[in-house]
């Protein structure tokens, strides 16, 4: 395992990025990966001399469903560029009454239950690789939004379950309850494969999950006017705090273990040149 102190910081979520008051734009990146195109150009931003990288997940123009993310090309485009932490927003329903809609989640666990129309993995095709990830966020990345989320008094419950879903219906209450059964703690439709892939890639991740509604399970009733009101709330709230985490990150980088290394068994000396350069990316 190699240890990681240093890298360059990404952020995959929704367009609110944008609406920043104090970020300064430097370059976009036009990127193509053995895995095809990423969901948008990569927008390289700076926030008080701190620069980061920006990838919309579904496309600036929100054009393309949770199953349809080119996740793969969007994990390896930001490792191509250096990226070493990575910070996923995204919104999901709550599937447990002390998570009201408002608050923010910061999982420490994911649950696959997608219906594998997702590329998962970056390995196959003549290179075997098995990658753990009983750990798949990397806890002290975690702990830096956590305490930056006290910081700003954004409600927030640390560690719990994220269950993935294909979607991109939401659930029926009957599959609500099965889910609340697992202990899951979040419903969402994006973070699976993202955090797995991450891992292949060497890279600390960790989610913001900003809870938007109570899913289905519980008998309250709540118009899209409501959820629309939460969805800027919550938006406000994590633009306030990647305008935190970010200087500070950048100051004081955390340290991690990679363990992908280990993963690759099959041996550089068999594969081809373009094998040998993608798996370069993966573990430099």
């Amino acid at each position: 395992m190699a240890k990681i102190s240093s890298g360059k910081i990404g952020i995959i979520g929704g367009s609110g990025v944008y609406d920043l008051d104090s970020v300064k734009l430097i370059k976009e990146h036009d990127i193509s990966t053995p895995f095809g195109k990423p969901s948008d150009k990569i927008i390289e931003v700076e926030i008080e001399g701190a620069s980061f990288f920006f990838l919309p997940r579904h496309g600036r123009k929100h054009s393309f469903l949770p199953s349809e993310v080119n996740y793969r090309a969007n994990i390896f485009a930001l490792k191509s560029l250096g990226v070493k932490y990575l910070i996923s927003i995204s919104a999901v329903g709550s599937l447990k009454e002390e998570c009201p809609p408002g608050s923010f989640v910061l999982p420490d666990q994911f649950i696959d239950w997608t219906k594998g129309q997702r590329e998962r993995s970056f390995f196959g095709n003549g290179i075997v690789g098995h990658v753990s990830v009983a750990a798949p966020i990397e806890k002290e990345l975690q702990n830096v939004l956590h305490k930056c989320c006290l910081e700003l008094k954004i409600p927030v419950k640390k560690d719990g379950s994220y269950i993935c879903i294909e979607g991109p219906q939401f659930s029926s209450k009957a599959e609500s309850n099965i889910y609340r059964s697992f202990g899951a703690t979040v419903i969402g439709m994006t973070n699976v494969p993202e955090s797995y892939l991450a891992k292949e890639a060497g890279m600390a991740y960790a989610t913001i999950a900003m809870v938007t509604d109570y899913d289905c399970w519980k008998e309250v009733h709540c118009t899209l006017d409501e959820i629309t009101k939460v969805m800027k709330s919550n938006n406000l709230m994590a633009q306030k705090l990647v305008k935190l985490v970010i200087p500070r990150l950048k100051k004081s980088p955390i340290e991690y273990n990679s363990e992908n290394d280990i993963g690759v068994w099959t041996p550089l000396d068999s594969m081809n040149d373009a094998q040998k350069k993608m798996i370069h990316t993966l573990l430099n």
